[in-house]
């Protein structure tokens, strides 16, 4: 008879592809919800119920994650999750391999104290685990976002400790302290600036009047990038090149790029030393590729970040190494594939 295997790692494992698939949430909840109900099980009990056949009276255990947890108990990998490995695209992109060697960490990801979907810790474990980094930074919404759930200054500081405690538990791995501060209208920050100086790393990113007219949209973005605490500009366009699986973004057709003088806003990304970011999310790809070839020319940093709202997005990197190499970058322009002391150092030096 086989060894039985890990039922609990073949639903994460499940959930971890679903997500980098880019899955309905509905469908990785169901996995996720199954592996907590059954880690909260007494020692002995899953057995019991499977061989009783009483599984699926527990709740959140229905047919699909009844049948992959006794099929792991048998020794079988089981047969849904044999199915998405062979569907899921290679976690490393043809094309993108050595910055995706070179990268040693993640500057822009979310939990589920803002919009994203699993605890902080589990990202930061599975950034760790299965995704190789040597650190993640921590970028819940600032506070007006309040359709993501941002961050008061209150609840901020409280995750401040939360994050303390974790990189107590997963040391070496560093769990950074961080926030994707909004740029209001006017190119001021979403957060107090004492605050702000606090943090390891400072995403700042526009949300919201997108259509602001181009004019505009430069003073906003520039001041911003001014602002000595800004470390990234992120998704610098905002755009929305297709929708994701639940409807929630871009409409029936996607949403344009925001207007703004992007020659102006990448000079003061150099002259501020402020990274511009490669979001790798598929539905944004921002920016696009004759947008990373001005801020080449105007002789930026950039970040290569997932965006990651769920565990298995932290794997979308790859698609930001693709076109960071497609435009000639080299690693030495990419921020995080510098080592944790030298990004700290880098982060620091205006704040």
């Amino acid at each position: 008879m086989s060894e039985s295997r890990d039922p609990l790692g073949d639903l994460d494992s499940i959930a971890f592809l679903l997500e980098r698939g880019h899955a309905p949430t509905h469908r990785v909840k169901a996995f996720r919800n199954a592996a907590a109900v059954l880690a909260d099980l007494p020692e002995g009990e899953l057995e019991a119920r499977v061989t009783a056949g009483t599984l699926k009276e527990l709740k959140g255990i229905g047919d699909t994650t009844a049948t992959v947890v006794e099929e792991s108990l048998a020794g079988t990998v089981p047969a849904y999750l044999r199915k998405l490995a062979a569907e899921s695209p290679a976690s490393v992109a043809p094309g993108g391999e050595a910055i995706r060697a070179a990268l040693k960490g993640d500057l822009h990801s979310h939990s589920d104290w803002s919009d994203g979907g699993s605890p902080i810790e589990e990202m930061a474990r599975t950034a760790a685990d299965v995704i190789g980094h040597e650190y993640l930074v921590l970028t819940d919404h600032s506070p007006r976002l309040t359709v993501a759930n941002g961050l008061s200054r209150e609840r901020l500081l409280r995750q401040l400790d939360v994050v303390a405690e974790i990189n107590e538990r997963l040391a070496p791995f560093r769990l950074l302290t961080g926030i994707e501060v909004d740029i209001l209208d006017d190119g001021s920050l979403d957060q107090d600036a004492d605050l702000l100086a606090r943090l390891d790393v400072v995403v700042a990113s526009v949300h919201s009047k997108l259509k602001m007219d181009a004019d505009s949209m430069t003073r906003r973005m520039v001041n911003a990038v001014a602002n000595p605490h800004v470390d990234v500009l992120g998704h610098c366009t905002g755009r929305i090149v297709k929708r994701d699986p639940d409807g929630k973004r871009g409409g029936r057709g996607g949403r344009p790029e925001s207007e703004f003088d992007a020659e102006l806003v990448f000079a003061a990304c150099a002259r501020f030393d402020v990274a511009v970011e490669i979001n790798s999310r598929p539905e944004r790809l921002d920016p696009p590729k004759r947008l990373i070839a001005m801020a080449v020319e105007a002789g930026c940093r950039f970040s290569i970040d997932s965006d990651a709202h769920a565990p298995g997005q932290l794997d979308w990197q790859p698609h930001g190494c693709v076109r960071a190499t497609e435009m000639g970058l080299s690693p030495d322009q990419i921020v995080n594939t510098w080592n944790l002391d030298t990004l700290l150092e880098w982060t620091r030096r205006r704040s």
